[in-house]
């Protein structure tokens, strides 16, 4: 084979994971690619893509050529980015009918959208939503371009100065690059954390509604990325976050740069100790509720989802329930696994651990309803290592005693169908953050698990962050399917968020994240988690409680060894 001179090339060319491949001259925009390979399909829009194993907006030129990845509305990326640029399409067009109004983001909705609030002017009537409403869909037929814009962070603090946004300035200091990427849309410029949509024309689905003392911006859920689907009235999650932020104005704390500024001012210590009281609190009044019920309520079932620190929260109450004078028996829904060779398998043939059905549904209720009837019975034990399930230990509970059934299941009302729903107190238990970095760049409830659960599996089993990344959407799919349709059923809520948590695990997780091979698919999310933690001032964990949800996370936790069941053998 031998080597010839060619003539320069003045072109270049993007390949698709179908095997096509597109040219054009140097320079032109990636979305132009990605619209003539997607042209008729009838998938979800691309509104990213991966090109050269990096997440890339359609907006930049392509100088190179490259593989693509399509990025749709129906993946996790892609439904950030469409949030956000909803978010971004919401602020400019209220910045534009009402200059002296400051919407903030307070937090995420079921079934898709933010509960806003206004501040600086009363709540919008529900005439003024529709206003905003309507020129939101004239911007989005208009095809407004959304321009990307880098500038010095020099300019970018000016120009944040200048309309007085002392929140993006109080943020900025912890900025070590020399830049920032503001965007631009109508007479709008702003910071936002993450990529977003190249046009207005990629939003078009999303609603305005009246909500409380404020509104909710909806929009699509990932699984369904056109369909606004309709709310609940006044879902129950709606309290919970409400009362998160009564407990920030405790603190003093609305966002990330007041929770920096509570550290350089030598507060943070008082920060951990607030806010674990404040859970001390919520656990006692939980713990109160089974009192008052305690003639019916004999099990506590306890469900959430992934990292939500369900464990502690267990141990935590038996002992508010131990001081109350209730004996806590706990019983492991896992022992109730059926034998190994009996689990159900999903669509490629691999063992599905997180279906309901791994779970023997006869037998558990069989034990469930001899032990509230006061019956001996032999509690089962499963091996994980042999994959059956062994006789365990011989129990009898008293009228003093209430059982605790905690797992990903709990809530579900197909666990335990032959039990009287009249002895069952139910709780959900989720880390349901309200603590974002400004008005309207929020930190996710599922990052906020996520990062926790980087931490606890390196530390505890052994695995690496790309271990734990590469597993974390089979998690997910999981937990949209057995988790969440059923929080609802809860009698009670738990919160297990605490406002100071992300500043200490920051110096866990960064070298955990460093370690991913850069440009693997795992390396994607780990920079998004990388560029997300740069906003927090890191924090050591030697104030914090050993029996705090987070040593859950971060180790040392004094409740490792306690087991309720000793409480009630």
């Amino acid at each position: 084979m031998s080597v010839t001179l060619a003539e320069p090339r003045h072109n270049v060319r993007v390949s698709f994971e179908d095997g096509r491949v597109f040219k054009a001259e140097r320079g032109i925009e990636l979305g132009a690619f990605v619209r003539a390979a997607t042209a008729g399909d009838d998938l979800p829009t691309a509104i990213a893509a991966i090109f050269n194993d990096k997440l890339t907006e359609l907006c930049r030129p392509v100088i190179l050529d490259g593989h693509v990845r399509l990025v749709r509305l129906n993946s996790a990326d892609g439904a950030r980015i469409y949030r956000r640029s909803l978010t971004f399409l919401l602020i400019a067009v209220a910045n534009h009918h009402f200059p002296h109004a400051r919407v903030y983001v307070e937090h995420s909705i079921t079934k898709g959208g933010y509960y806003c609030e206004v501040e600086g002017r009363e709540p919008f009537s529900g005439e003024e939503l529709q206003a905003l409403q309507a020129h939101m869909r004239e911007i989005v037929e208009a095809d407004l371009a959304i321009e990307r814009v880098e500038m010095p962070l020099s300019e970018a603090i000016a120009l944040f100065d200048k309309v007085g946004d002392t929140e993006k300035l109080e943020l900025l200091k912890q900025r070590r690059k020399s830049t920032l990427i503001v965007y631009k849309l109508l007479d709008t410029q702003d910071y936002f954390h993450g990529y977003m949509a190249p046009s207005t024309a990629y939003l078009q689905y999303f609603a305005l509604e009246l909500a409380s003392n404020g509104f909710l911006l909806r929009f699509p859920q990932q699984g369904a990325p056109t369909e606004i689907i309709p709310l609940d009235a006044h879902p129950p999650i709606y309290d919970v976050f409400a009362e998160y932020g009564v407990w920030l104005r405790t603190l003093g704390i609305r966002h990330v740069a007041g929770l920096n500024a509570a550290d350089e001012a030598g507060r943070f210590t008082e920060v951990i100790l607030v806010s674990e009281a404040l859970h001390d609190q919520r656990i006692s009044s939980i713990a109160a509720q089974i009192t008052e019920r305690r003639r019916h309520a004999r099990l506590v079932l306890i469900a959430g989802p992934s990292s939500s620190g369900k464990t502690t929260f267990a141990r935590r109450l038996a002992i508010r329930l131990l001081a109350l004078g209730i004996r806590p028996l706990a019983i492991s829904i896992d022992d109730y696994f059926v034998n190994r060779e009996f689990t159900p398998r999903d669509e490629e043939g691999e063992y599905d651990f997180e279906s309901l059905y791994t779970v023997d549904l006869p037998y558990l209720n069989q034990q469930i309803n001899q032990l509230i009837a006061g019956e001996r019975v032999v509690m089962p034990r499963f091996d994980f290592h042999t994959g059956q399930r062994e006789p365990g230990m011989e129990v009898r509970i008293s009228a003093e005693h209430v059982l605790i059934m905690e797992g990903i299941h709990a809530l579900n009302p197909d666990l335990l169908p032959d039990v009287d729903s009249a002895f069952c107190f139910s709780i959900y238990v989720s880390a349901l953050t309200q603590l974002n970095l400004d008005r309207y760049n929020r930190v996710s409830t599922t990052d906020t698990r996520l990062i926790r659960r980087i931490v606890r599996d390196a530390r505890s089993r052994g695995y690496s962050a790309t271990d734990t990344i590469a597993r974390w959407d089979s998690v997910r799919r999981g937990e949209r399917r057995w988790i969440f349709p059923h929080q609802f059923n809860a009698d009670a809520m738990f919160n297990s968020a605490l406002t100071y948590e992300w500043a200490v695990l920051k110096p866990l997780v960064e070298p955990l994240l460093r370690q991913i091979e850069p440009h693997s698919t795992e390396w994607i999310e780990a920079n998004r988690l990388l560029a997300r933690l740069q906003w927090f001032r890191a924090v050591e964990d030697d104030h914090i409680p050993s029996d705090s949800i987070l040593r859950e996370f971060v180790g040392d936790s004094i409740l490792d060894n306690y087991r309720p069941w000793l409480a009630g053998t």
